[in-house]
């Protein structure tokens, strides 16, 4: 693997936003929402991951350009109970479609204490952790599900690829410590990580993918030949089953056979769904009580004894806290592959350049 530093250069994360929010605002998005999606992009390179952000820019532009995102959406509540919501995405740029499903949950569980809001006719929206945090700022616990934007997962022990990686995100505040943010697939890997391996030249570990003979696969410019494993097994297979139908056939939205590959496919509508929970800490608890119970938790599972080539024990969220401070105050690495996609896409949208 190449170094970060030696093959990237850091940019501000002001700048970050700023190129972002002008390339949206360059084909067609209002100002306000450019300004949002970019901010929430941003975000996700803060917390280092990487292939979920600035990264995602260009394919974002692209499918904008084909039709395939509508850039003055109605977004709106097509369903509801007190408790429940779905959105309607109007296909937007999935940001702007999961942030509103956020808002919603977040003012419905302030009355009721906890809220389950879908979306569909929604895109693809970055990285789950961004909007699983959003209830931590009224207290609340997040958690968040979507159906990927791509199917790169077959059945257990079959080889059509009719799951996606369908990500989880779960977000639960510490008093002291930072909040415990858990965000993966259900595959071994994300198919982000798949693009940026390609990216750089890089192989994948084995155990990431497989080809349609059974054989490792960790070439990832040859990831059409095969796909991605499930974590745990079968059991991720289930997982990635569970959460396609909670987040896809229950909202209305894409699932199986029906979900348009948008790596491939940039006018198609993808009618992407994704739902998020927010659960009010203080329908079940003090909160300041939960709190410090959870910081004591935290400091459970760090002081306990580790394996002897382990050197500490780490919780969920904690590599990408580290990260964002590092980031915040370094800038974000952005490598010089992405630098010079991004140089084009300046050229032509006709703005500035990123640096």
């Amino acid at each position: 693997m190449t170094s970060e530093s030696s093959e990237s250069q850091p940019i501000p994360a002001g700048r970050l936003e700023g190129f972002a929010a002008e390339a949206f605002q360059a084909v067609g998005v209002p100002p306000g929402d450019a300004n949002t999606i970019a901010q929430l992009m941003t975000r996700i390179d803060l917390r280092g991951l990487d292939g979920h952000g600035i990264f995602r820019l260009p394919q974002y532009i692209q499918r904008i350009k084909a039709g395939g995102i509508n850039v003055n959406p109605n977004i709106r509540i097509a369903r509801e109970t007190s408790s429940t919501a779905l959105i309607d995405g109007d296909n937007s740029v999935g940001h702007l479609a999961v942030g509103e499903a956020a808002r919603v949950a977040i003012e419905k569980a302030e009355k009721c204490g906890v809220a389950w809001v879908g979306t569909n006719n929604s895109n693809h929206a970055g990285a789950a952790s961004i909007y699983a945090m959003m209830p931590l700022e009224r207290d609340m616990i997040g958690l968040y599900v979507a159906v990927g934007s791509a199917n790169h997962l077959p059945p257990w022990g079959g080889i059509e690829m009719l799951l996606s990686t369908n990500p989880i995100a779960c977000a639960i505040p510490g008093l002291e410590e930072p909040p415990i943010v858990l965000d993966m697939a259900t595959t071994v890997a994300s198919y982000g990580k798949v693009k940026i391996a390609a990216e750089r030249g890089e192989t994948m570990p084995e155990g990431w993918m497989i080809d349609v003979e059974g054989n490792p696969l960790t070439d990832p410019k040859r990831a059409d030949e095969g796909f991605l494993l499930p974590i745990g097994g079968y059991k991720g297979y289930g997982l990635a089953l569970i959460f396609g139908l909670l987040a896809g056939t229950l909202n209305g939205a894409a699932m199986g056979r029906d979900v348009i590959d948008f790596n491939k496919d940039q006018g198609t509508l993808t009618n992407t769904g994704q739902f998020i929970i927010a659960l009010d800490i203080k329908a079940f608890a003090d909160v300041e009580t939960f709190k410090r119970s959870v910081d004591g938790v935290i400091r459970t599972m760090k002081e306990s004894p580790t394996l002897p080539a382990v050197e500490k024990i780490k919780v969920p969220g904690e590599q990408s806290d580290k990260k964002r401070n590092q980031r915040n105050r370094d800038g974000v690495p952005i490598p010089k592959f992405l630098l010079a996609r991004l140089d084009t896409l300046a050229a032509e949208l006709k703005i500035g350049t990123l640096v």
